[in-house]
């Protein structure tokens, strides 16, 4: 016994630890080489199980040879010759499982959907899935008619961000990693205003770093309301075009900014082109980026002395919501806590920031402001976002589905030493606003142009 029960040990010993070292070393090839194929077993094997239990299975008539049923009566034991016969019964039919595809993450999968059901079904079960298959997560990732696309994750993504943040051309920044595991990019030309809440140590801020490092190496002018006494935007100073810190201040620059606005509005008249990217390149202006840290301190009002103020305030920066897209005005609106009970003027302007991210908040309120009217899954995940991982967020993307992301840190010094490196490319404030009082374009053209929305 002994004489092959030690070499066996010895090999099963070595086996186990080639195992565990080629995981530590590369877990992406020892997944693809031993975790996939054992992974993609199980889910096969229990695919039946796990349908009937998540209720995604239907009923079906199916011929089979049974047994006829035995009558029993009391504790009596009946000896009958039981009789075998081909039948029409019930059974339940799991859906069809496509191509089980693997992926650096985890795994993709197919599932053709049965009689009556929908993509919404799936989206219910995702957390049942999830555990059935012992994995990290399931999202659905896409739908077409009768089938959805399946995505199982056997590992939380964000864990740790390595990826670089980068630019990735004009108005479009690299700033973290999505659940998926694909770059999460913040796009002005497709989603031109954003959102974003938070509260403190939450990540809002290191996102807010991250984006100016991006954007600081760009042809763009940044523009930063910080009221907060300048406390978070100033150390930015070298590549701000014009800062704001105080309310007074603020309203003299939004009335700048909508001078400006006007501005290409006539230029674009003036060229019969509907915004400005459709302009000659040698006329397009320079693209504005107005960063708004602490939205709430621009809406609260201690007196009643501060209301027409705060009313000119919010009414500026609607003006800006609705017509920058199409004149290259885009807004980063930022708050640690962003609720109706701040005035109406918080509810109109949330409706035109498309863009929507959410980080770790102290009250629901926020989190509905940001999330409410997206899925309901959405605000639940906002409030599971824990704090010992900061930078992660809830993410409305371009298209129109929430994911959880996380963005990459970068230090207040590192983005202080990209504000300062490229000082050179913040234009003059003076150079921008050149023509602001010489436009043809009325205020009553211009609210006219608001009712009916930004031009396309």
């Amino acid at each position: 016994m002994s004489d092959w029960l030690i070499p066996l040990t010895v090999i099963l010993v070595a086996v186990c630890t080639v195992l565990v070292v080629w995981h530590a070393l590369h877990p992406v090839s020892f997944w693809l080489c031993v975790g996939y194929p054992l992974k993609t077993a199980h889910v096969y094997a229990t695919w039946g199980n796990v349908a009937l239990g998540c209720t995604l299975t239907r009923k079906r008539r199916r011929w089979r040879y049974t047994f006829d049923g035995l009558p029993v009566v009391g504790h009596a034991t009946i000896s009958l010759a039981q009789r075998r016969k081909v039948r029409r019964v019930q059974i339940d039919k799991p859906p069809r499982l496509g191509l089980i595809r693997p992926h650096r993450l985890g795994f993709r999968v197919n599932v053709t959907l049965m009689d009556g059901q929908t993509p919404d079904d799936y989206t219910a079960r995702l957390s049942n899935l999830a555990h059935a298959w012992r994995v990290h997560s399931v999202r659905l990732v896409s739908s077409r008619p009768g089938r959805v696309t399946l995505l199982a994750t056997r590992g939380d993504p964000l864990s740790e961000i390595r990826i670089p943040l980068l630019s990735e051309g004009l108005l479009r920044v690299r700033v973290g990693l999505l659940e998926t595991g694909v770059p999460w990019l913040v796009d002005f030309r497709t989603v031109p205003h954003w959102l974003i809440t938070g509260a403190t140590q939450s990540g809002k801020s290191t996102l807010l770093n991250a984006l100016i490092t991006g954007l600081s190496a760009q042809p763009v002018a940044l523009v930063g309301f910080d009221l907060k006494g300048g406390v978070e935007l100033t150390a930015y100073g070298a590549r701000l075009s014009a800062i704001a810190t105080e309310r007074a201040e603020c309203v003299g620059l939004l009335n700048d900014l909508i001078c400006l606005v006007k501005t290409r509005m006539a230029l674009c008249r003036a060229n019969k082109a509907r915004n400005v990217w459709k302009l000659p390149e040698d006329l397009r202006p320079t693209p504005v980026v107005v960063l708004v840290d602490e939205v709430a301190e621009l809406f609260l009002m201690a007196h009643k002395g501060e209301k027409d103020e705060i009313a000119t305030t919010a009414t500026a920066l609607l003006r800006l919501a609705q017509l920058g897209r199409a004149f290259g005005v885009y807004l980063v609106v930022c708050g640690q806590r962003v609720g109706s009970d701040l005035g109406p003027g918080v509810t109109a302007l949330r409706s035109q920031l498309s863009g929507r991210i959410c980080h770790r908040v102290n009250d629901p309120e926020t989190a509905t402001m940001t999330l409410g009217d997206t899925d309901p899954a959405a605000l639940d995940a906002a409030r599971q976002i824990p704090a010992s991982m900061p930078g992660t967020a809830i993410v409305v993307s371009d298209d129109g589905r929430w994911y959880r992301a996380r963005s990459v840190y970068v230090s207040e010094e590192a983005a202080e030493a990209a504000a300062s490196q490229h000082a050179q490319l913040a234009p003059a404030w003076a150079d921008l606003l050149t023509g602001a009082d010489t436009v043809t374009v009325t205020d009553a053209e211009l609210e006219a142009l608001a009712r009916e929305g930004e031009p396309t």
